[in-house]
C-alpha cells in the first residue's frame, strides 16, 4: 500500500524522535513517504497531489486543523452543493490519523490512541484487519469540516487562543479555560447578534429563530475535549447521520453554569437540556446570520469574520481508517 505521511513540526506534541520513530514504523508494513509541512495551508496541496498520484492512504501526524487541511486537500469542491459531482469515497485516498496536536478531537473521536507511539501500533492493527470507515462531512461554505464548527463566542475563543499562540503561548487546557471564561463574560455584556435558521416544513423555507448569542454546529459527538473530559452538545450526532445545532438564547451566568455541567455530565443518550437551549439533530442543513460580522471557525480554524454561513451535511465522503462500534443516536 502506497501512503504519504503528512507530518506539522510546529504542532504541540510533535519532537523529531517521535516523527522518525512514527515513520521507521509504519515503513515496515507501508510503501511510505513522509512530507513535512511548511506553512499553513501546505498540508492541502500535498494532500491534492497524493490522491493525483494515486497514493492509497494519507496519514497525517499532527492536530486537528492538518488533519482538515487534508481533506479538503483530497476532495477539493467536489459534492460541494455548487461544486463539481462527488466522487465515490473508495476511488479517493483514505486518511488515518496519529495525534500530534493539543486537542486531537478527530482522532479521540475515532478511538484513535492519544500517545503517538500507542497510535501508530494501533494503526498497523487496523491496517492489517482492513479496518475502514466511511463517514460523512459537514460543509461550511465552501470549506469542509469534520467535528465541529462555530459562530460567535467558540469561534472568538478559538481567534483569542491564536492570538496567544502567534505570541509564543502554549495552547494549554488551563489557557483554554481561562480564554472561555474571559470571552464568555466579554460576550456576555453584548446584545445577541445571531440568527439561527432551520429547515422548515416545506422545500425551499426556513424557521428563523433570533436572539441567538452562539451557534455549533456539529457533525460528531463529542464536540471536543476539555483534557480528559469529553464536552457533549449533540449526543445524537455521529458521522453517519445528518449535522447538530446547538444555540444559546441566553448569556446569563446561572443558566450557563447549569449548561455547562450537563455538557460535561455522563448522560450521553439525552444531552443537554435547557430553556435558553436550541438544539436539533439529523439536519441536512443550517444557516447562522448576523447583522454585523461575527467570528467563524471550523475544526478549531478560525476562519475569520462572517454575516452568513451555510452549513451542509454529506453522506459518506471519505473513508478513514478506524474501528467504532455504531453509537448512540437521539431520534
Amino acid at each position: 500500500m502506497r501512503a504519504l505521511l503528512i507530518v506539522n513540526p510546529n504542532a504541540t506534541a510533535i519532537t523529531p524522535a517521535g516523527r522518525d520513530l512514527v515513520a521507521l514504523a509504519l515503513s515496515a508494513k507501508l510503501d511510505i513517504t513522509l512530507v513535512q509541512t511548511q506553512q499553513r495551508g501546505h498540508a492541502t496541496e500535498l494532500a491534492a497531489q497524493a490522491r493525483a498520484n494515486g497514493t492509497d492512504l494519507v496519514i497525517v501526524h499532527g492536530g486537528d486543523g492538518t488533519v482538515n487541511e487534508v481533506v479538503c486537500g483530497i476532495l477539493g469542491r467536489e459534492g460541494m452543493p455548487d461544486g463539481p459531482p462527488a466522487v465515490p469515497a473508495d476511488e479517493l485516498p483514505a486518511i488515518a490519523v496519529i495525534p500530534g496536536g493539543s486537542a486531537n478531537v478527530f482522532a479521540r473521536s475515532l478511538a484513535v490512541p492519544r500517545d503517538p507511539e500507542q497510535a501508530t501500533v494501533h494503526l498497523m492493527d487496523l491496517l492489517e484487519r482492513r479496518s475502514f470507515r466511511t463517514i460523512g462531512l459537514g460543509c461550511a461554505d465552501d470549506r469542509w469540516f469534520l467535528f465541529n464548527a462555530g459562530v460567535g463566542v467558540d469561534a472568538e475563543v478559538i481567534a483569542n487562543m491564536e492570538a496567544l499562540r502567534e505570541k509564543g503561548k502554549a495552547a494549554t487546557p488551563s489557557r483554554y479555560v481561562r480564554t472561555s471564561v474571559k470571552t464568555f463574560f466579554s460576550a456576555s455584556r453584548r446584545e445577541p447578534q445571531l440568527t439561527v435558521h432551520l429547515p422548515g416544513a416545506d422545500p425551499g423555507t426556513w424557521e428563523d429563530i433570533d436572539g441567538v448569542h452562539f451557534a455549533f454546529v456539529s457533525n460528531a459527538s463529542p464536540w471536543t475535549f476539555l483534557n480528559n473530559r469529553a464536552v457533549f452538545t449533540n449526543p445524537g450526532t455521529d458521522y453517519g447521520t445528518g449535522l447538530g445545532i446547538f444555540a444559546s438564547r441566553s448569556m446569563r451566568t446561572l443558566p450557563n453554569l447549569l449548561l455547562v455541567r450537563q455538557m460535561l455530565s455522563a448522560r450521553r443518550t439525552e444531552g443537554p437540556k435547557v430553556r435558553h437551549l436550541i438544539r436539533h439533530d439529523d439536519l441536512r442543513e443550517v444557516r447562522v446570520s448576523s447583522a454585523v460580522p461575527v467570528p467563524a471557525q471550523v475544526d478549531g480554524d478560525h476562519l475569520g469574520d462572517r454575516t452568513d454561513v451555510r452549513f451542509w451535511y454529506s453522506p459518506e465522503r471519505i473513508r478513514v481508517v478506524a474501528d467504532l462500534p455504531p453509537l448512540p443516536r437521539v431520534r
